[in-house]
């Protein structure tokens, strides 16, 4: 993640991880630093990334957005592997005159670490920046920022690598970002992990390779010394200077269902603190203290809202875009279509939500604890490997599914099966026969920690197919794992036989509650 100014105008931008979810890399605009909306997502083709087979939670990450003599430069990493001691790391960097495209063709740089960044000096060199992984045994795995020029006209890293910064012992020092002011370099990190310790620190030069020096009152903000705060898990700082002198600091944070710590559905979010500079020229939360505020005061700016997006779509445009992604795959006509049949997103099922490879599925995230999903499904399942229906999903390994398919005793059948960290099982008490129906209305309602599915045959008269279940489940740290996305609402099919039965969904309403 990386917030910053575009020069001589007045807007803003914001470039946010996407992990397995397709198109990668989401660019988010502002006039001024209030109202935002989804501007484009950069990476739309396996030519620019391919990220099947990659582990959940993994492929893209840490994108960082900047611009220069009018070049749009954006570095981002493919994690192609991360559960083991080892991390299969590729950073590329693309180049773009505009930032809805055309983007030029990956160049991969490095991969002896991530969370890249780019840092355009005033003498007109460019460094790249990231933390070095280091997997050997007794050594620490962060084993802090290293620096290496990288020269734009061959489209390589040269000359030697500049070890610039350990951290602090907080450890896990990670994310740089690196500014000039008042004659000093100044690096921004992350520390503490993205967990409950999780935090911003800040260093400086005088020279661009140092020694740094840290922030003798760091960290700049953390949430680790108060885990009832509404905002847990705050780090990964990115600064930017409005036109009017006044400093901001977008930051990642969670917002864990209340009454708990860790349990975050709705994943790694941003937020926006404003900042102030200290006498000694260090900096500061304007509001004072270590946690991040939970109402920030605006920039002298107009205001500049954008149109909300509509909550229900009825599938009669040309093509999906904002808020859809699917999973490590583009959207493509031969299994999402909305022209086969107009006014239906007709999927073909294809491979099964443990897949990492070829899913039918495509999916928003799940923004708010209090909220109503529903769709309406036409299907005609043949046997028990054909599957469509609305899924609540996290990973492979945690999701709830309420699907349509069908088996020997009842034919056409309508429940809810689920997988809980690794562990599937479906509520075969409550799976009730459909065969009279001719169309299936699907709906997922949460309050706080409660999620219940509902099924009707007319959208008038429901039916719930489950007691209420566990949503933070679906969450980033459920189980003792480490993952980032959040859970995603999501519509799906399956064809396990491979036979790529059709579903056809009529409309996808998301709406947030009170």
């Amino acid at each position: 993640m990386i917030l910053f100014q575009e020069v001589l105008s007045h807007d803003y931008y914001i470039a946010t991880s996407t992990f397995e979810w397709f198109p990668g890399v989401e660019i988010h605009h502002s006039r001024d630093l209030v109202n935002w909306r989804t501007l484009t997502r950069v990476l739309t083709t396996e030519a620019q990334v391919s990220l099947r087979g990659n582990g959940s939670s993994g492929s893209i990450w840490a994108p960082a957005l900047s611009y220069h003599d009018g070049l749009y430069y954006l570095l981002y990493t493919d994690v192609k592997s991360r559960q083991s001691v080892y991390k299969d790391l590729h950073n590329y960097l693309i180049t773009s005159e505009n930032l809805l495209g055309p983007w030029s063709q990956p160049v991969r740089l490095n991969g002896s670490g991530f969370d890249p960044f780019l840092f355009h000096d005033e003498d007109g060199r460019k460094w790249l920046l990231n933390m070095r992984w280091d997997f050997r045994k007794q050594h620490s795995s962060f084993s802090g920022i290293v620096m290496q020029e990288y020269d734009p006209h061959t489209g390589k890293l040269t000359g030697p690598i500049h070890e610039l910064y350990h951290g602090t012992p907080t450890g896990v020092t990670e994310g740089p970002q690196l500014y000039r002011r008042g004659g000093y370099y100044y690096l921004l990190v992350a520390e503490g992990g993205t967990g409950v310790n999780h935090m911003v620190t800040l260093a400086r030069s005088r020279t661009l390779t140092g020694p740094y020096e840290t922030d003798p009152d760091f960290p700049i903000m953390t949430t680790a010394h108060d885990l009832t705060y509404p905002f847990q898990q705050a780090g990964h700082g990115s600064l930017v200077e409005t036109q009017s002198g006044e400093w901001y600091m977008a930051h990642l944070c969670t917002r864990p269902i209340p009454g708990t710590a860790t349990l975050n559905p709705l994943g790694r979010e941003t937020a926006i603190q404003r900042c102030e500079w200290t006498e000694d020229g260090w900096l500061r939360l304007a509001h004072g203290g270590k946690l991040p505020a939970l109402e920030v005061e605006g920039p002298d700016l107009p205001l500049h809202p954008f149109p909300a997006v509509p909550g229900r779509d009825e599938f009669d445009r040309d093509q999906l875009g904002a808020p859809y992604q699917s999973l490590r795959v583009p959207i493509e006509p031969d299994w999402a279509s909305l022209s086969e049949r107009p006014g239906y997103l007709r999927l073909r099922g294809r491979e099964s939500l443990a897949s990492n490879f070829d899913q039918s599925l495509v999916g928003r995230p799940i923004q708010h604890f209090a909220c109503e999903i529903s769709t309406c499904l036409e299907f005609a399942p043949e046997h028990f490997m054909q599957m469509a229906g609305l899924a609540l999903y996290y990973d492979d390994k945690d999701y709830y599914y309420l699907r349509v398919t069908a088996d020997e005793l009842r034919g056409p059948c309508l429940g809810v099966v689920m997988c809980r960290g690794g562990q599937y099982d479906e509520l075969t008490s409550m799976q009730i026969s459909v065969r009279t129906w001719e169309r299936y209305y699907l709906k997922a309602a949460i309050q706080g920690r409660e999620l219940v599915f509902s099924a009707s045959p007319d959208g008038i008269t429901w039916t719930a197919v489950c007691t209420p279940l566990d949503f933070g489940t679906l969450s980033d740290e459920y189980g003792g794992k480490l993952g980032f996305t959040g859970s995603y609402a999501c519509l799906c099919a399956q064809d396990l036989d491979q036979q790529a039965l059709p579903a056809y969904f009529a409309y996808f309403e998301y709406k947030a509650l009170s």
